[in-house]
C-alpha cells in the first residue's frame, strides 16, 4: 500500500525553534540507541536513520518553502534562528566517528554483497559524505568545520534576503501615459491595478521580473529602459538607487573566504575541487576545458548575431546600449520572422498550457494528474495528485506559478516529501513543489504565458518528474537525491524540447478569446525563430559559468577582486561592453544561495546529455510511447542509484555525442 503525506502549511512561527530543538534532541537520543548495537545492519541502523532524516525533512521542508514563497518578518526570524541548529546537527552527524565506523562495518560485511544496487549506493555515498564532512579531521578542525558551515548557511540566507528586499524596495510611479508607449496592454493594466491597490493614480512599475522583462523588451522610452536596467543590475549592491542599503558585497566576500577555508580544511586546493567531488566532472580543469571549447565554437556565431542587431539598429540610433538589446532584438525578431511575442502569448492561457503539459506527460509516460483539495499557502496555489496507467497513486505536486510580494524571484523546483519504504512495508510517495514567477491575470485578461514562460514551466516540471517517477524506495538515492549536480538538469532540459514541437504547441494553445489553437502559420514562424540569437544566449551562459568557476578556483574574494574576475571573464568571452556600475554577482543567487557554487556549468554540461537524448525522439516520434517508457524506467526512475553515464548509455544504447548541443541550437562550427 502507498501513502501520500500532505503537509499542513499553517505553521505557528512562535513554536518553530522550540519544536526543532525538541526534534533534533530526540533524533540524537535515538541515534545513540541505534549505535549501541555492535553488529549494525541495514535493518537496525540505516532504515531507522532514514526515519529520523525523513521526520526532520518533513518538519523543515514546509518552513523552508514558506520562507521562499511567503516571506515575512516573523517567519524570517524563526527561519534564520533555525539555520545554526540545522548546520550544527548536520555537522554532528557527518563527524560522528561511531556512526562512520558502523557504516564501514556494513560496507565490509557479507550482507553488503547481497544488497541491491540502490542500497550499496546509499552506503558508498554516505561514506563519501563522511569524508567530505571532516570525519578524519582533528577535533579542533572539526569544530571549525561546524562553525564555517553555520556561518555559510546564515550568509546564504542573508544574500537571498538582500536580493528580495532590494527588488521590493524599488518602483517607478508614472502618471504620464506617453511614457508607457510600447508596453503590452496586459502590462499597462497590471501597472494600473498595482497603483490603484496603493491608492495611487496612474501606473506603478516594479523590478519583479515579469514587469522588468516587459519594460526592457517593449518600452519605447530609452530613458525608461535605461532607468530600469540600472536599477535591476545594481540590486543588492554598493551601486544604484539603494546603494549599500541591501549590499551583498560583504556576504559575498565572507562566503568566498569561508568556502576556501572549508576546502583547505578538507585537503583541497580550492572550493571548486571540493564542489566537484560528488559531480560527474573529474576536475576543475576538465570543466574549464569544456567551457572554453564551447566559447571557441559559439563566440564567432554570437559576434555575427550582435553585428546583425547593430546593423539593424543603425537606422534608429548610432550606439547600441545594453538596455537596448532586448528591445531591438524583439523588433528584429518581428522583422525577420514576422512574429510578435504578445500575439503568440494570447494563445497560451495558463489553464490551457497546464492541460497540454499533462497531456504530453500522459502521451510519453502514461501518467495522469487530478486536481485535489489540499492545504496551500496562497489561493493561487493548486495541488495535483499523480496516477499511473493502472490508476495507482504515484505522488503529488503543488503549482505556485505567479509573482507576488514576498516571494523569491526566478523559477525552481523543490522536494517536499521523498519516496521511501517505511518500516511497515508501505511506500511513502513523493511530493514536489513547482514555483515560477509568471504575470498573473488582470481584470481584462486571464493569466497568459509567453513562449519562454512555457519553456521555464516545462523545465521545472522536468525536475518534478524525476522526483515523482522514481521507483527507488531507499530515500538517499530516490528521485533527485544523490544525482550528481552536473546531471540534475538533464531531465529538465530534456523536457524543454517539447515546447518547440508543432504537435505539442497545438496541445498547449487556445486563444483566450476565440479558443482557437495556435495556427500553423504562427507555429511555423515560432519554430523558425527558435534559434534566433541562440549564440548570444549561450555566450552569456558561458560567461556566468566561467565566472563561477574562476571565482572558486582563484580564491579572490574582496569586492574589487570579484568585480575584476568578472571583468576578466567578460574581456575574454563577452562581445558587448557592460557599464562599470553593473553588479551581476550581487544578485547571482544560483552560486551564493542556491547550491550551484562551482557548479553553474552544470546547465551546459547536462544540456549536452539532454539534447542528445531528445534526438532519438526526433528520429522516432516525439510521442513515441516505447521511448517514453524507456526514458521513464531509466533516467527518471533510477534516481541516484546508478551513475548518469550508465543511465544515458542504457537509454540511448551508445555513448554521448558531444555535438548535440550545438546542433540543437543550429550553431555551425568549422
Amino acid at each position: 500500500m502507498n501513502i501520500l503525506k500532505i503537509p499542513d502549511f499553517t505553521i505557528d512561527h512562535s513554536r518553530v525553534v522550540a519544536d526543532l530543538k525538541k526534534l533534533l534532541n530526540d533524533n540524537r537520543q535515538k541515534l545513540a540507541s541505534y549505535l549501541e548495537n555492535p553488529q549494525p545492519t541495514w535493518e537496525t541502523l540505516i532504515a531507522p536513520l532514514d526515519d529520523l532524516d525523513d521526520r526532520l525533512n518533513q518538519f523543515w521542508a514546509p518552513i523552508s518553502h514558506l520562507n521562499a514563497v511567503s516571506n515575512n518578518d516573523k517567519l524570517r526570524v524563526a527561519y534564520n534562528s533555525c539555520l545554526p541548529l540545522l548546520s550544527n546537527y548536520a555537522a554532528e552527524i557527518g563527524q560522528n566517528k561511531q556512526l562512520f565506523a558502523a557504516y564501514q562495518l556494513i560496507k565490509e560485511s557479507e550482507a553488503f554483497k547481497d544488497f541491491d544496487k540502490a542500497q550499496q549506493a546509499c552506503i558508498d555515498y554516505a561514506l563519501r559524505d563522511f569524508r567530505l564532512s571532516g570525519i578524519n579531521l582533528p577535533s579542533q578542525q572539526q569544530q571549525r568545520y561546524k562553525t564555517i558551515s553555520t556561518q555559510l548557511s546564515a550568509l546564504s540566507s542573508k544574500f537571498s534576503e538582500n536580493v528580495l528586499d532590494s527588488t521590493k524596495a524599488w518602483e517607478k510611479h508614472l502618471t504620464d501615459v506617453d511614457k508607457l508607449a510600447g508596453l503590452p496592454e496586459k502590462r499597462r493594466h497590471a501597472a494600473q491595478q498595482a497603483a490603484a491597490a496603493r491608492g495611487m493614480s496612474g501606473w506603478l512599475l516594479t523590478l519583479d521580473y515579469p514587469c522588468y522583462h516587459d519594460v526592457i523588451t517593449y518600452a519605447d522610452s530609452t530613458t525608461l529602459r535605461e532607468e530600469f536596467y540600472h536599477a535591476f543590475s545594481t540590486r543588492a549592491s554598493d551601486q544604484g538607487p539603494h546603494a549599500a542599503a541591501y549590499d551583498n558585497s560583504v556576504p559575498i566576500q565572507e562566503i568566498l573566504q569561508l568556502r576556501h577555508e572549508l576546502a583547505e580544511l578538507l585537503g583541497f586546493a580550492n572550493y571548486a575541487e571540493l564542489s566537484l567531488q560528488p559531480k560527474m566532472a573529474n576536475s576543475s580543469q576538465q570543466v574549464l576545458d569544456f567551457l572554453q571549447d564551447l566559447v571557441l565554437k559559439v563566440k564567432p556565431a554570437a559576434k555575427a548575431e550582435l553585428e546583425n542587431l547593430q546593423h539593424f539598429t543603425q537606422t534608429s540610433q548610432s550606439t547600441l546600449h545594453p538596455w537596448d538589446v532586448a528591445y531591438y532584438s524583439e523588433k528584429l525578431r518581428q522583422k525577420e520572422y514576422a512574429i510578435n511575442s504578445e500575439t503568440v502569448r494570447a494563445y497560451f492561457p495558463v489553464t490551457t498550457v497546464i492541460s497540454g503539459l499533462f497531456t504530453i506527460a500522459n502521451k510519453l509516460y502514461g501518467i495522469s494528474f487530478r486536481q485535489k483539495q489540499a492545504c496551500v499557502w496562497h489561493p493561487d496555489v493548486i495541488f495535483y495528485e499523480l496516477y499511473d496507467e493502472d490508476d495507482a497513486l504515484l505522488g503529488g505536486i503543488y503549482f505556485d506559478l505567479y509573482t507576488r510580494a514576498n516571494k523569491r524571484g526566478g523559477a525552481w523546483m523543490d522536494e517536499l516529501v521523498s519516496r521511501r519504504k517505511l518500516a511497515d512495508g508501505k511506500v511513502q510517495l513523493p511530493i514536489a513543489l513547482l514555483n515560477c514567477n509568471f504575470a498573473n491575470a488582470t481584470e481584462q485578461q486571464p493569466a497568459l504565458l509567453k513562449h519562454e514562460d512555457i519553456i521555464t514551466l516545462f523545465h521545472e516540471f522536468g525536475h518534478c518528474l524525476q522526483h515523482l517517477l522514481t521507483k527507488i524506495d531507499h530515500v538517499n538515492v530516490s528521485g533527485l537525491n544523490n544525482v550528481p549536480w552536473d546531471a540534475v538538469e538533464f531531465p529538465s532540459q530534456f523536457f524543454e524540447a517539447w515546447c518547440w514541437q508543432p504537435e505539442s504547441l497545438r496541445l498547449l494553445s487556445s486563444h483566450y478569446n476565440s479558443g482557437e489553437p495556435l495556427p500553423d502559420e504562427l507555429i511555423n514562424k515560432l519554430i523558425a525563430a527558435k534559434n534566433f540569437q541562440a549564440a548570444l544566449f549561450l555566450i552569456r551562459q558561458l560567461e556566468f559559468a566561467l565566472f563561477d568557476m574562476r571565482l572558486h578556483i582563484d580564491h579572490k574574494c574582496t569586492k574589487e577582486d570579484v568585480q575584476k574576475t568578472l571583468q576578466l571573464i567578460r574581456n575574454a568571452v563577452a562581445i558587448m561592453p557592460i557599464p562599470d556600475y553593473h553588479r551581476f554577482a550581487h544578485s547571482f543567487e544560483h552560486i551564493f544561495a542556491g547550491g550551484y557554487a562551482a557548479g553553474y556549468y552544470s546547465y551546459l554540461w547536462a544540456e549536452v546529455l539532454a539534447r542528445d537524448a531528445f534526438s532519438t525522439f526526433k528520429r522516432h516520434g516525439i510521442f513515441n510511447r516505447q521511448l517514453g517508457e524507456q526514458f521513464k524506467n531509466t533516467v527518471l526512475a533510477k534516481g541516484g542509484s546508478v551513475t548518469p553515464e550508465k543511465l544515458f548509455i542504457e537509454f540511448m544504447g551508445r555513448a554521448l555525442h558531444n555535438t548535440a548541443l550545438l546542433d540543437y541550437y543550429g550553431i555551425k562550427t568549422t
